[in-house]
């Protein structure tokens, strides 16, 4: 065998006895280190003999062949590796990638919705919960439509916080939610006039029309449904939405549960709310996951004087 290829073998095998992975990982270990081989082979060294100049020339490419940052950086943890292997057990001198920099990722902008979509979207469910479904199973879903979309625009919650509130959230005294979020953490979220009234109304036509019989699982949720979880899903809950969106002529790619909670963030900060606050009703660890809304502002504003500021070159031309 080659040389490299019966190190990346040795790494390989010490990978699956030692820590047992999986077939999958093993797989994709093999291809991102067979990957470097080829390129130290082209350029007459190997994964003995290569030095940190080469496996940062190697990384100049990958960036070249425009592979994702993220995808660089798993095959640089790759290199790191087998490296850290070679020198371990004495097949190398040295680890020349302990000083390889990782590449920079850029975090996407979240996508977010202008209040006028939103209100377009809200104002359409409203509408279609008004008539009079030809089916009482038709009226239910359109309320619940309009109660989901109510519920997440006035608290921000997390798709699958807001599916599984429980039944006993329509009900509670004051003008908050307390929610149970990740990590098991605690937060209150306001609740609307609005939104609370859509959850009762929601809940007296389910007692009304809703079939007697059910599991007392079922009936533990706000939003019950006959499956597994006894609650409705947020994948349920994501192709209704976008099937709403395409109805008001809305890009229906670009909207979805997550996008609203992305817009209850960006409104409350685009209307002077503080970036603490809007971190608590988010139930954001670290505020500097927040803080990507701001970004969003930023860029906003930046398109406004791009498009509006009398000296502008877009204006001139």
């Amino acid at each position: 065998m080659p040389s490299d290829s019966r190190l990346i073998s040795l790494y390989l095998d010490m990978l699956s006895a030692e820590r047992g992975a999986a077939l999958n990982t093993l797989e994709a270990y093999r291809r991102d280190q067979e990957d470097l081989a080829d390129f130290l082979h082209t350029n007459d060294t190997n994964l003995e003999t290569c030095t940190i100049d080469t496996l940062r020339a190697y990384l100049a490419e990958l960036a070249e062949r425009d592979i994702a940052t993220s995808s660089i950086a798993r095959k640089l943890s790759s290199i790191r590796q087998i490296f850290r292997f070679l020198y371990r057990d004495g097949l190398r001198g040295d680890d020349p990638s302990t000083t390889l920099q990782s590449p920079k990722r850029s975090r996407p902008l979240p996508k977010i919705m202008t209040v006028e979509e939103v209100d377009r979207l809200i104002e359409s469910a409203r509408f279609n919960a008004s008539l009079e479904g030809p089916t009482p199973k038709r009226q239910i879903r359109a309320l619940r439509l309009y109660v989901l979309l109510e519920v997440l625009y006035a608290t921000g919650l997390r798709v699958s916080e807001l599916v599984s509130l429980p039944a006993s959230a329509a009900h509670q005294d004051g003008q908050f939610l307390s929610i149970i979020g990740k990590g098991n953490k605690e937060r209150l979220v306001p609740l609307s006039e609005p939104a609370k009234k859509a959850m009762l109304d929601y809940q007296a036509m389910l007692a009304q029309q809703a079939p007697k019989k059910g599991t007392a699982k079922r009936q533990n949720w706000l939003f019950p449904s006959f499956g597994k979880s006894g609650h409705y899903t947020r994948q349920a809950f994501a192709r209704e939405l976008k099937s709403l969106a395409d109805d008001v002529h809305l890009d229906a790619a670009s909207v979805s549960p997550h996008v609203l909670r992305h817009a209850f963030a960006s409104h409350l900060l685009q209307n002077g709310a503080n970036l603490r606050a809007v971190q608590q009703l988010l139930g954001h660890a670290d505020i500097s996951t927040t803080q990507i809304y701001t970004h969003v502002l930023d860029e906003k504003l930046k398109e406004l004087v791009e498009n509006h500021h009398p000296l502008s070159d877009k204006i001139r031309t």
